[in-house]
């Protein structure tokens, strides 16, 4: 859904409206802060109950997330209707941001995999990581925090971030961008030594990607053999060891799709670990050819992308369609499922401002900030 540039403006607004190259709150006020305000507020003379009536009138229709307020009531939903949550999802991200400001195109290109992510895990008892955060606006309305979403980035209202003591659903603040594998790492190392069973979850960017701590934490979770997920979020806006010259590859036809199912899928990955587990025993130079033979297969399979996560001990799957949500709900399903141990990496091919055509031909500018 794209965002008219006409519309009636809420009583005692002025301004201007915002430019195609400018995405900023849907009115640019001018600051004459008035003597008693109930909240951050500039040159706004209506009282606070009249404002949120004002604004919630100028809200998209979105029945279906009308009735989502928390993780658990999507669990029952069809596919044919999580896409509908997607989309109504997507344009309430819209509709907020236009009004508050703050990080659009990355919370955009995340829409399809965050209903994934809250459909087939169990948050919060299983551990969400967002790194950053400038992408967690879908996490923050199905997370029981959408009647507060007017108040994000203002004075005692939402964070533009996670926050830990906002919500028990995020399990890691931000700081530094980079951090989340690190922290994922740490928790799956704390839940084993407590004999837990709850997954570990670490939602990492392709820029956050090229920070020396995301290589280091990867290569620790791999020595250490630890349960854990890594999914890389790649908007093909950085260049990665899985790109061409050109940027990131992204997925082509069904092949790549059925592929990376295939990759996921629990016989394959059982059989790699007692493959894994025998030729160690058995030790020496069948141990080598084994892991030549698995390393070509592999390459048949995914391309020589996988090749350095793999290096570094993380099993790779992708890439994937990351708004594809058949796809990413079976794969995160079988990822889950699979009764083996180890760091997995989810290669998620995403579009930054996914579904406003203007962050889609300008996602630098629709970054946010």
């Amino acid at each position: 859904m794209a965002l008219s540039s006409t519309f009636s403006l809420p009583r005692g607004f002025l301004g201007v409206l915002p430019q195609e190259h400018h995405f900023a709150p849907a009115v640019e006020l001018h600051a004459r802060p008035l003597k008693t305000p109930t909240r951050r507020s500039y040159g706004i003379s209506a009282s606070l109950s009249e404002r949120e009536a004002e604004y919630h009138s100028q809200r998209p229709p979105t029945p279906l997330l009308d009735t989502v307020n928390y993780p658990i009531h999507m669990k029952n939903l069809s596919l044919k209707e999580l896409q509908q949550l997607s989309d109504e999802l997507r344009s309430d991200v819209i509709f907020h941001v236009s009004k508050t400001g703050g990080h659009l195109g990355s919370s955009l290109g995340v829409v399809e995999l965050t209903v994934a992510l809250h459909y087939v895990f169990n948050t919060p008892q299983d551990k969400l990581l967002w790194d950053v955060g400038h992408q967690s606006y879908p996490h923050k309305i199905l997370t029981g925090r959408r009647d507060k979403m007017p108040t994000m980035r203002q004075t005692n209202g939402l964070s533009g971030f996670v926050k830990r003591s906002e919500s028990e659903y995020d399990s890691f603040g931000t700081g530094h961008s980079s951090t989340t594998i690190s922290a994922a790492l740490g928790m799956a190392v704390g839940r084993d030594l407590k004999g837990a069973k709850n997954n570990v979850v670490a939602v990492i960017g392709d820029g956050a990607m090229t920070a020396g701590q995301a290589y280091e934490a990867m290569n620790n979770a791999g020595y250490l053999d630890s349960d854990m997920i890594v999914i890389l979020n790649d908007n093909k806006q950085v260049s990665l060891p899985t790109a061409t010259l050109d940027g990131p590859a992204p997925p082509v036809g069904a092949l790549s799709g059925a592929l990376s199912k295939l990759q996921s899928s629990r016989p394959l990955r059982e059989l790699r670990e007692v493959a894994k587990g025998v030729t160690k025993q058995i030790g020496g130079s069948v141990h080598e050819i084994a892991a030549k033979v698995d390393e070509y297969a592999r390459g048949m399979i995914s391309g020589s992308g996988s090749s350095l996560f793999e290096e570094l001990g993380l099993y790779y799957i992708g890439p994937v369609d990351g708004h594809n949500i058949d796809d990413l709900i079976t794969i995160l399903r079988e990822v889950k499922g699979t009764k083996t141990t180890g760091p997995v990496l989810i290669h998620v091919i995403t579009e930054k401002g996914r579904g406003y055509p203007y962050a889609e031909r300008a996602s630098d500018k629709y970054h946010g900030r």
